[in-house]
Parts: C-alpha cells; sequence; structure tokens
C-alpha cells in the first residue's frame, strides 16, 4: 500500500490544478496526540484564504469517498508560506539563488543553522553561498531541512 502522503497527493493535484492553484506539498502527522492532514498549496501572485476553503470544499469529499486514512484526523489546506521548506529537486531548481536557511541534524563549526543564498543542489547535497562570498556544500545526511527565508 502507498503511503498516506502518496494516495492523497495523487488526489489533491487536480483538484488544485483545476483551481488555478499547484500542490505544494502534502503532511500526515502526529501533533499533541491529534493527527493532521495538511495540504499545502501555491499559486502565482499568492495563495488567498478563497484559494485555500476552494481546494479544501472539493478535496473533503473526495477523501470521505476514498477513506486512504484509517483513524481520525483535522484536515486543513494552508498556502505553502513564504518560508517554506524545499523538499523535492524541482523545489531547488526553482529557488535557485534565494536566501535560504539549511538546519543540520547535529551542529557543525557549533552551528546547526545556516543562512546563505543556495548555490547548488546535486543528489541531496547542499551548496550555500555565504556572506562574504565564501561556498559551504552540506551533505544530505547531515541536513534536516532547507527552508526559504525573508530577508
Amino acid at each position: 500500500m502507498s503511503k498516506i502522503t502518496d494516495i492523497v497527493s495523487q488526489m489533491a493535484k487536480p483538484v488544485a490544478e483545476s483551481l488555478g492553484c499547484e500542490l505544494w506539498d502534502v503532511e500526515f502527522v502526529r501533533e499533541a496526540g491529534e493527527w493532521f492532514l495538511r495540504v499545502y498549496i501555491d499559486k502565482e501572485g499568492g495563495v488567498s484564504i478563497n484559494d485555500c476553503e476552494a481546494v479544501s470544499r472539493a478535496l473533503d469529499p473526495m477523501l470521505d469517498e476514498a477513506d486512504p486514512i484509517e483513524q481520525s484526523y483535522n484536515f486543513e489546506v494552508s498556502s505553502a508560506g513564504l518560508e517554506r521548506a524545499l523538499k523535492r529537486e524541482s523545489d531547488f531548481a526553482r529557488f535557485m539563488g534565494s536566501p535560504v536557511t539549511v538546519k543540520l541534524y547535529k551542529a557543525l563549526d557549533g552551528q546547526k543553522e545556516f543562512n546563505g543564498k543556495l548555490a547548488g543542489y546535486d543528489s541531496g547535497a547542499v551548496t550555500l553561498e555565504l556572506s562574504g562570498g565564501a561556498s559551504r556544500t552540506f551533505e544530505k545526511d547531515r541536513v534536516a531541512s532547507v527552508h526559504l527565508r525573508l530577508e
């Protein structure tokens, strides 16, 4: 059986696209003892509350009918956000040159977070251009997350 997020992604992508949005990500996470299914969308010019509501209203009955999740959960649709996580190779290609924050699993040179401009991505390894023009590459197994950063 496919992962819940894969199943929901397959359902949500055409719904989002039919409403002029792009599916950014799907999460199924447990927080404070409750399960949350979160669908993140994006749109040129930004996502409005109306976009979130439209996707939610269209997708909710489809989820009820397909019933891909056994336990009870809270369903949310929201914008990917300005400081969104970059996960797929296409995300990194799209935002090459943008300011990002790389968070590491373990500290490196006394730091777990590094800010810079995204200068490269290769098989999970992330290269940042740091202030002063120096660059640094973080191997995939060290990187916990990469997020866009507002300056």
